[in-house]
């Protein structure tokens, strides 16, 4: 049910309104058999609009409608009437959807805040009714305007989480164990791969009532650049994420490598992800004696902090949750 409840990607058809057309009409009644033009204007084709809600977590609610066509505008009527607009069509997103045209790949929208409304595809504009057209040397035009149509084509809604702090890790790091300790989520665990299909999110209390969000994201495989394992599902949420917590365990077989595995990942599917404040835990430390986590923080790059965490026996979260802090807060004074 994990994954099926979890969806961050849709494919769906859409066209807004198209708008009414302005009619050409004439003044006539028992006072007056020869009136002017009185042709009213075609209304507007309803609008497909973008609303995020902050309480939305997925694009499931989405995932059955195939197609979202707004209501076209009404037309004209006699006696200067305005037709009525097309009802507009409004698309409730989580936080951090972006919309895109399929064929161009072009990103037309993104929500961000809660109660954001972009128009995504606005309808088409009412045609002139033949009022608009009178003047002095054509008293009587004999034509009118169409509506304009709407705009259509096939859409993609696509989710990027939002956190402050984004956990990367291989499968089986201690991501989830991490999250589930220090935040009260309550993500899936068990000792296989891949446990995490999904990304989970956790709010880390912190010290004064502040707090700040982490993602607990399915974990990277080597190729995941290229689309292995969950690919390109897993690493567009990363580029929502300011700061980065790389986990490796203590018992990996190369912890040098495993951080060099990772960042190459993220090298190859978008070099800017380089660009964010990094941090490197040492998970599971609870096995190491001094000599072990000496030789292991020679392994460790040096431009990029490292810590020993244990979230079996919690040590070093309090330390972790500071240097967090401290790395979302350089990041926001340099925005």
């Amino acid at each position: 049910m994990e994954k099926s409840n979890f969806v961050d990607q849709i494919r769906i058809f859409c066209r807004s309104g198209h708008g009414g057309a302005g009619i050409k009409h004439f003044l006539r009644d028992k006072f007056n058999s020869k009136g002017g033009p009185d042709g009213g204007d075609g209304g507007r084709g309803g609008h497909i609009i973008l609303r995020g809600n902050r309480n939305l977590w997925t694009l499931l609610h989405l995932r059955y409608h195939k197609n979202v066509l707004a209501e076209d505008g009404e037309n004209g009527g006699h006696n200067n009437r305005t037709g009525r607009n097309g009802k507009d069509i409004i698309l409730e997103v989580p936080l951090g959807t972006i919309a895109m045209d399929e064929e161009t790949g072009e990103k037309e929208a993104e929500i961000l805040e809660d109660g954001q409304e972009v128009i995504w595809l606005p309808g088409g504009k009412g045609g002139w009714g033949n009022t608009h057209f009178a003047t002095a040397t054509n008293q009587a035009p004999e034509y009118a305007q169409p509506g304009l149509p709407g705009v259509e084509g096939w859409k993609i809604l696509e989710l990027k989480v939002l956190a402050d702090v984004g956990l990367v890790g291989f499968p089986n790091a201690g991501k989830s164990t991490l999250l589930s300790v220090i935040t009260a989520a309550k993500p899936k665990i068990a000792d296989y791969a891949f446990t995490t299909i999904t990304p989970n999110l956790g709010i880390v209390q912190y010290r004064d009532g502040r707090s700040f969000c982490m993602a607990d994201l399915p974990g990277i495989i080597e190729g995941a650049a290229e689309g292995r394992g969950l690919g390109h599902r897993f690493l567009r949420h990363i580029e929502r994420n300011p700061v980065l917590l790389f986990l490796i365990p203590a018992d990996s077989s190369d912890h040098r490598k495993e951080f060099e595995v990772l960042l190459n990942e993220l090298e190859q599917y978008n070099p800017e992800l380089l660009h964010k404040e990094m941090l490197i835990a040492i998970s599971k430390s609870d096995m190491l004696d001094d000599e072990l986590r000496e030789a292991i923080s020679k392994e460790m790059p040096e431009h990029i902090p490292h810590m020993f965490i244990s979230s079996v026996t919690q040590t070093g979260l309090t330390e972790l949750k500071d240097a967090l802090w401290k790395a979302l807060n350089k990041k926001e004074a340099e925005l």
